[in-house]
């Protein structure tokens, strides 16, 4: 006899099949960014279809006006690692932020006169990458660079005037990947490594001398540069050094003394606050199931408390006015929009702004689960599953029955991670009917040192069999059938799906590979002249021993091509100055000569990933069907809307997703 739980389950009502469009559509609001006078906010938001910047005074937040116009392709928030590339000016005058050309990370420096919307490249003379190294409060209108025109391998450092365009060389740099300024735009520390793979950091001894500060051991983390405090003379850094999880350290470059300012035991230090009076840290946050704020300043625990009043959910600190007083806070919730407040900490309000997707609100949206499992060696992997509605009687994380789910891997792999949140992308899978484990691995990053060093050498070994053990779990816990389970990731992402569908080829029964490598030898060959080749050789395989070339080898989804059976989807940008076109060009050919069921888009607009919302959406409409043949969900058929406006190719394998090929063929007669 049915349960009464279980009896409204079985006589519920199908949840409405939401349009792709609209459960992909760009955010209305994305990483807004504060005024420093705390009285307007900037964001990036779609003007006709395409991310630009806005700008809306906080008062009337639904005043927000365009300052950039591009018509094709537009602003793109951050980089692949999540780094902000846009910012305010300390004047509040201009914004400045980088924008390469079709994703070719030839990052040009652009400048938007707020008031007009006047747009300026500070840095077009030609083919180069730009890195904003500070902006800072003492010089309103200068920005610390990097520009590798000289040495596409090193970045050298630059002030450029944003008012007038003049650029001022700092010195220059024969040696160095990166470096860390104060607010003065000095040159503190420089970051090197050596030909075995250790992290050098220098310290600047005056006229362009530098001395060996610290050397770390290969695969050690620098740790990354919080601030200085306002003497100058203390740098706030996360560091593990001799210890296993990330602290905040304050290190005294003059004496040399270090001061331990939080620690946490389980998990690296995240976000931290500093005092922006004293420079000194005021607050720092941890994240290992859902994020947590710790407040060292006593003044600060009022504030936090009176923000847990505010409404549920994770919350986050994403910018503060120049003065402190004014905080931008954002609250997240695995199951609804993100949704954006400003803070006064004069009154201890928080006045509403903004709705990150307002056209999502209110719409049925899954609830996500944290997930704990022990490996067969030990260890424990914090990761993220989502149900469909109606699937969770219960409301505990478990389906009534087992149902196809979707093992979604992210990228990096060590610069991200799986974490609780609103992810449309999460939704649009559970909308059709699909569980999906988002996994953390080892070499996810947060989760200490060792566990973060457990990366090296084991690309398609260890890491995927963390995630194929997930899998067994999550079939043993009677979350999904041993049958009915995809794998589908970008970056390392993509990687992890080669290598789960080669290395462990029973396990799932079709992928969708999104801008991965498929052979790590020619990767290693090829990365970007800007990255370490030292550090990616030491953690992956050194292409310069014997041993490294035969680890890579071996770990090379390519070279296991004749035991991938199941099907695939590979979504490739012609752009991508990372993982090389020819990757996917071979992966594709050489699987579909041999007769397994391999689809092909290729985006000649687009690099690491898809930034035009027309192209996201033909790819992963293209990826619903897809689903829908090997695991039986839901879907929308593939129509000519879902491909209008996209540069998709599709050069091997259209005839294995219904309807495709129709759709192509009238695209492409279209006048």
């Amino acid at each position: 006899m049915l349960t009464l739980p279980l009896l409204l389950f079985a006589l519920a009502p199908t949840d409405t099949l939401i349009p792709l469009a609209t459960l992909l559509a760009p955010p209305a609001i994305l990483m807004p960014r504060l005024h420093p006078a705390g009285t307007q906010v900037a964001y990036v938001a779609p003007l006709n279809g395409v991310q630009n910047l806005f700008v809306a005074p906080v008062a009337a937040p639904d005043k927000g006006r365009p300052v950039t116009r591009y018509p094709d392709r537009g602003v793109q928030p951050s980089d692949v690692s999540g780094n902000a590339t846009y910012h305010w000016m300390a004047g509040g005058k201009y914004l400045v932020f980088l924008r390469d050309t079709n994703g070719d990370e030839n990052h040009h420096l652009i400048r938007v006169e707020v008031a007009t919307g006047t747009v300026t490249d500070l840095t077009p003379e030609g083919k180069f990458q730009v890195r904003i190294i500070q902006v800072s409060p003492r010089r309103p209108n200068e920005v610390l660079i990097g520009i590798n025109d000289r040495v596409p391998a090193l970045h050298d450092p630059y002030v450029v005037d944003v008012e007038t365009g003049k650029r001022t060389l700092i010195e220059r740099n024969d040696r160095f990947y990166g470096y860390v300024a104060d607010d003065d735009f000095r040159l503190r520390l420089a970051i090197g490594v050596s030909a075995e793979g250790a992290i050098i950091l220098h310290k600047s001894v005056g006229d362009g001398t530098w001395a060996t500060w610290r050397s770390l051991p290969p695969g050690e983390s620098p740790g990354k540069a919080i601030g200085f405090d306002r003497t100058g003379r203390v740098l706030y850094a996360t560091d593990s050094h001799e210890r296993n999880t990330a602290a905040v350290i304050g290190f005294d470059l003059t004496t040399g003394a270090e001061q331990l300012v939080a620690a946490d035991t389980l998990v690296d230090i995240g976000d931290v606050l500093l005092d922006p009076l004293t420079g000194r840290v005021q607050a720092y946050s941890t994240n290992y199931e859902r994020v947590a704020w710790h407040p060292l300043d006593p003044t600060l625990q009022a504030d936090f408390a009176a923000l847990r009043r505010v409404r549920d959910g994770d919350l986050h600190v994403d910018d503060r006015s120049a003065d402190g007083r004014k905080w931008l806070v954002r609250f997240t919730l695995s199951d609804a929009p993100e949704t954006y407040y400003l803070y006064d900490r004069s009154t201890r309000r928080a006045a509403k702004l903004f709705v990150s997707t307002p056209a999502l609100a209110g719409l049925p949206m899954a609830k996500t689960h944290v997930t704990r499992m022990t490996t067969s060696d030990g260890v424990e992997l914090i990761s993220y599953l989502t149900l469909p509605r109606g699937a969770d009687p219960r409301g505990d994380g478990r389906p009534a029955k087992p149902v196809p789910m979707v093992v979604l891997v992210h990228g990096g792999p060590t610069d991200e991670r799986a974490q609780y949140g609103f992810f449309p992308f999460l939704q649009w899978l559970a909308n059709r009917g699909y569980a999906i484990l988002n996994v953390n691995f080892r070499g996810s990053p947060g989760f200490g040192k060792k566990f973060l060093e457990a990366e090296r050498h084991e690309w398609g070994g260890r890491m995927n069999l963390d995630v194929v053990e997930q899998v067994a779990w999550a079939v043993q816990q009677g979350i999904a059938p041993r049958d009915k389970v995809a794998i589908m990731g970008g970056s390392y992402g993509g990687y992890e799906t080669l290598a789960a569908l080669a290395f462990t080829p029973d396990v799932f029964a079709c992928g969708v590979d999104v801008v991965g490598p498929s052979d790590l030898e020619t990767f290693m060959a090829n990365i970007p002249p800007y990255w370490s080749f030292e550090h990616v050789a030491y953690r992956l395989g050194d292409p310069r021993t014997p041993e490294g070339v035969a680890l890579l080898r071996e770990r090379s989804p390519i070279r296991r091509v004749d035991q991938i059976r199941a099907r695939l989807l590979i979504g490739q940008g012609a752009n991508d100055v990372r993982v090389k076109q020819a990757q996917s060009d071979s992966m594709a050919r050489r699987l579909d000569e041999r007769g397994v069921k391999v689809t092909y888009a290729l985006y000649p607009d687009e690099g690491h990933g898809f930034l035009r919302p027309e192209n996201d959406l033909s790819f992963f409409g293209i990826a619903e069907v897809f689903l829908k043949e090997c695991l039986g969900g839901r879907a929308r058929p593939l129509t000519t809307e879902l491909l209008k406006g996209s540069s998709i190719q599709v050069p091997v394998g259209a005839r294995h997703i219904p309807g495709l090929e129709d759709v192509l063929n009238a695209v492409t007669k279209r006048p």
